[in-house]
């Protein structure tokens, strides 16, 4: 497989404070990221992986935090830029925003959730929408993950600076390459979407794609089962089975898995397919980005910025499906497809092409203080 060699940046040049991703009251740990994307394969790595938000404070090596008391406690020698998650009480979002602003700290806030489908729910109330405006109005600065959510600040009265700027992914940082030795021969599809009750994921499509795939070409299809024992049902109803055996290509693994066995899990397949819909920051593209693995299908960010000739934004079903049959025949095509989303990736989404973007947000926001 293609190695992506080039140095790691060094994100300690850019003379800014680290940034404070804070996501009040969230279940996630409090950690730091003194490392940038640290090693995955350390004893020590943190908690979460250094992917969505927590991307962004690894980048610029701050921190991702939960409690209101510990940002305000980050603000020596000067107080440090804060990123605020919006979540589903959005009076106290509006509450911490007031307070983060009153201490001096450069802020800007985005949806913790930013699938199409999961700011529509969070808004649904007329009392969350009136709040959201209150806060977008108030805020100096507005973070969108996906191109559709800078617009959609902008339409709900956002005054301060708005930028589009995707999650980013340490493809350049060599400890984060999950590809598979030379010695190792990927094989089949993974589906990438899990979810079957979340209809603009579409998993059930997206699976029924992949089964007759396999069917025609010959290659195992794997999908990750990540709703119990109802799940199992429903992928044992098409024919998958928990152990893959001699005469049975279908089969699927338990979830949730450690991110870096997910990551090696990928690394095992010629291509993940999905047929997503959902407008999120794409995470699946992301994980097969680290594995220097195609991903075929998806309209995230991720997808379309990485490998647009294979992003289903603007491709049927049955369109995505002979992609993804072409990779799975043509081995020079398939590398030449890992080949440009590297690239690609490395100018877009790596650590040191958004590190100096978000950087440079922040301190927009910081002149206008």
């Amino acid at each position: 497989m293609l190695k992506n060699t080039a140095p790691f940046a060094d994100l300690t040049l850019f003379e800014h404070p680290r940034l404070l991703v804070f996501n009040p009251r969230g279940r996630d740990a409090p950690q730091a990221f003194p490392d940038a994307a640290g090693d995955p394969h350390s004893s020590s790595a943190g908690p979460h992986a250094p992917v969505n938000f927590h991307a962004y404070a690894a980048c610029l090596r701050g921190e991702f935090l939960t409690d209101l008391r510990a940002v305000l406690r980050r603000n020596t020698p000067t107080p440090a830029p804060v990123l605020l998650l919006l979540r589903r009480d959005l009076a106290g979002g509006l509450n911490c925003l007031r307070a983060l602003r009153s201490a001096g700290h450069p802020v800007a806030v985005s949806f913790k959730e930013t699938g199409a489908f999961q700011v529509a729910a969070q808004l649904a109330k007329p009392g969350a929408l009136r709040l959201f405006r209150e806060i977008v109005s108030e805020a100096p600065g507005c973070i969108a993950p996906t191109p559709w959510l800078a617009d959609f600040f902008r339409d709900a009265g956002a005054r301060g600076v708005v930028e589009f700027l995707p999650t980013p992914y340490p493809v350049d940082d060599p400890r984060w390459d999950f590809s598979a030795r030379e010695t190792d021969a990927p094989s089949g599809t993974l589906v990438g979407t899990r979810e079957f009750a979340t209809l603009s994921r579409q998993h059930l499509a997206a699976v029924l794609s992949a089964s007759r795939l396999g069917a025609e070409t010959g290659e195992p299809v794997t999908v990750i089962n990540s709703e119990g024992r109802h799940g199992a049902r429903r992928l044992e109803a098409l024919g998958f089975s928990l152990s893959p055996g001699a005469n049975n290509l279908r089969h699927y693994v338990n979830g949730p898995l450690p991110y870096a066995d997910y990551l090696r899990l990928i690394a095992r397949h010629q291509l993940v397919f999905q047929l997503d819909r959902s407008a999120v920051p794409g995470q699946v593209a992301g994980d097969a980005l680290l594995c220097r693995v195609p991903c075929v299908g998806g309209d995230g960010a991720v997808e379309i910025l990485a490998s647009p000739d294979l992003a289903g934004h603007n491709k049927s079903p049955a369109e995505l499906a002979e992609l993804a049959a072409m990779l799975l025949r043509d081995v020079a095509a398939r590398h030449r497809a890992i080949a440009d989303a590297q690239a690609r990736a490395a100018a877009l989404l790596s650590f040191s092409a958004v590190a100096p973007r978000l950087a440079d947000f922040f301190r927009k926001i910081a002149a206008t203080i």
